[in-house]
């Protein structure tokens, strides 16, 4: 029985086994499907074929892999990443839907990030409290005490801040990701993203050299995408 075979059917038993075993053997993912090829296991799935569902798994890994190689600074190994990123992917294969436009690898590559940021987010949070509440010695009664007894603010308050910070980089990175240079300008100007105050879209119609109208249709089609961006959260 070929490798992908034995992985495949222990796939039926834990989905992670799968994962596991690629890296564990340090085995390369599969290849991607054809358009053929995913169009045909998603309607074998559709009708109760589970082996179908693991096939598109497996022949998603690589999009996890490529997708976990993104959050490698975040303190979690690359495995952990890859782990937690096929939950995503499982999840994407068990909710997609086939009358949607989007493509399987576009809607799992959504899930597949927003479960490793979940994760992330989660872990962070989570250790900003344990080192918040960690004792950092005694009062003169005796009395342990914390950062948050010095600080005399609330720990989730901070932690409330910390995912603040969070989002407000998430947002600068899917602006210069997402957006055309005009977008970008625009949006900067308009919400006073670029450390300035924000500009009318007649101010920045008029240093742009261009209609107010058209400023108007830059910034809902770039605040479309912003908004897809965050969507899921």
């Amino acid at each position: 029985m070929s490798l992908s075979l034995i992985l495949t059917s222990l796939l039926l038993a834990n989905p992670l086994v799968l994962l596991s075993g690629y890296v564990s053997m340090g085995n390369s993912f599969p290849q991607p499907l054809s358009d053929e090829e995913e169009a045909s296991l998603l309607a074998l799935y559709e009708s109760g074929n589970q082996q179908a569902k693991n096939l598109l798994v497996e022949h998603n890994l690589r999009l996890v892999a490529h997708i976990a190689k993104k959050y490698t600074g975040s303190g979690r190994s690359s495995d952990d990443l890859i782990s937690i990123g096929t939950i995503g992917l499982i999840k994407a294969v068990n909710t997609y839907n086939r009358g949607k436009s989007v493509r399987l690898a576009t809607y799992a590559a959504k899930c597949i990030e927003n479960e490793i940021l979940m994760h992330i987010r989660a872990s962070r949070k989570i250790r900003y409290e344990i080192s918040l509440n960690e004792p950092i010695g005694t009062d003169k009664d005796g009395n342990e005490i914390s950062f948050n007894d010095i600080l005399g603010t609330d720990g989730d308050s901070i932690v409330d801040d910390l995912e603040y910070k969070l989002q407000v980089r998430k947002l600068h990175h899917a602006i210069d990701t997402l957006l055309t240079s005009r977008e970008r300008t625009v949006i900067l100007l308009r919400f006073g993203l670029n450390g300035q105050d924000c500009q009318t879209q007649h101010q920045v119609a008029s240093q742009l050299g261009i209609s107010r109208s058209y400023v108007s249709r830059i910034e809902k089609k770039a605040v479309s995408k912003l908004k897809a961006a965050f969507a899921e959260d």
